[in-house]
C-alpha cells in the first residue's frame, strides 16, 4: 500500500523520528573497545522506551527467519544489516559496525542507520563510510515531489560508482509510516524515468548500502545475520525522510 500521511499522522512521525534519532545519538556515545555488541542494543531499547516509543524491530517477523531477538541491530565488519547483539560479541578497536533502529511512537514508525568506526580505523574504512554517509546526504538533497524511485536509485549508484564501490541490489530502502515495511521499495540502483513516484505526503526510508568488493550477500545460519560473499567491509547508512512542500524533510536528524 503507498501511504499519504495525514497532519496528525506527520505529527506523530515526527515525534517518532526524534525521539529515534536521540535513542542513536546515545548508543553511539557508548561504542568503544570492548563493549559488547548486547550492552549497546540495552541503551538503545531503554532510550525508546523512555522517550515513551517502542522498538519496531524486537520480535519483527520475517517469513523463513522467525522473530528478530532484539531493539537494534548491530553489524561489524562485513556483515551489512540485521547482526544479532550478543553477550559474547565483542566491538574491538579498529572494527567499523553499523547500528540500525526502529520506532514505533503512537502508531507511527520511523527507521535509521549509522556506521561508525571504532576506535583508531585505516584510511580504507574511512572512505568507505565517508561515502555512503555522502550519498545519503546527496539523495536526499535531489529528492522533489514528483521523482520516480528509479531516478533516485540511478543518482544513488551512479554516485558510489563513481567513486570506486558498489551499491548492494539485493536490499532496498521501503515506504514507512503506520508500518516499519511499507510500498514502494526504494532500491539504490535503478533506471531514470522507472518505479513508482513519490509525492507530497509520502514518507520513505532511504538506506544506501556500500561496499569495496562486488555487491554480493549471503545470510549467516542464525537466518537474520547477512554479509558481504566476499568477506569485504560495507557499510549502511539510513535516514527516515518526509516528502513535504515538494522536498525531502529529514525527521530522523
Amino acid at each position: 500500500m503507498i501511504q499519504v500521511l495525514n497532519k496528525e499522522q506527520i505529527v506523530d512521525l515526527r515525534k517518532s523520528g526524534k525521539i529515534l534519532s536521540q535513542a542513536i545519538k546515545e548508543t553511539l556515545s557508548y561504542v568503544k573497545p570492548g563493549i559488547s555488541t548486547l550492552s549497546l542494543d540495552e541503551v538503545a531499547e531503554r532510550s525508546l522506551r523512555r522517550q515513551g516509543a517502542l522498538p519496531s524491530f524486537k520480535n519483527y517477523h520475517v517469513a523463513g527467519s522467525g522473530r528478530f531477538p532484539s531493539s537494534l541491530c548491530v553489524s561489524i565488519n562485513s556483515e551489512l544489516v540485521h547482526g544479532i547483539p550478543k553477550p559474547n560479541k565483542i566491538v574491538k578497536n579498529g572494527d567499523i559496525i553499523s547500528l540500525d533502529l526502529g520506532a514505533n511512537y503512537n502508531g507511527m514508525f520511523s527507521d535509521m542507520a549509522v556506521t561508525v568506526g571504532v576506535g583508531k580505523i585505516s584510511e580504507k574504512n574511512k572512505k568507505l563510510i565517508e561515502v555512503t554517509d555522502s550519498v545519503l546526504k546527496y539523495a536526499i538533497s535531489q529528492i522533489y515531489s514528483g521523482i520516480k524511485t528509479g531516478d533516485l536509485g540511478y543518482l544513488i549508484e551512479s554516485y558510489v560508482e563513481k567513486r570506486g564501490y558498489v551499491c548492494i541490489h539485493d536490499l532496498v530502502g521501503h515506504g514507512i509510516g503506520t508500518a516499519p515495511h511499507m510500498e514502494p521499495q526504494v532500491p539504490n540502483f535503478g533506471k531514470k524515468g522507472t518505479g513508482q513516484e513519490i509525492n507530497n505526503g509520502m514518507a520513505i526510508a532511504i538506506e544506501p548500502m556500500v561496499s569495496s568488493g562486488n555487491n554480493k550477500i549471503k545470510t549467516d545460519r542464525d537466518n537474520w545475520t547477512i554479509r558481504m560473499d566476499d568477506g569485504q567491509n560495507c557499510a549502511h547508512f539510513e535516514h527516515t525522510v518526509l516528502i513535504y512542500n515538494n522536498k525531502a524533510d529529514v525527521i530522523t536528524k
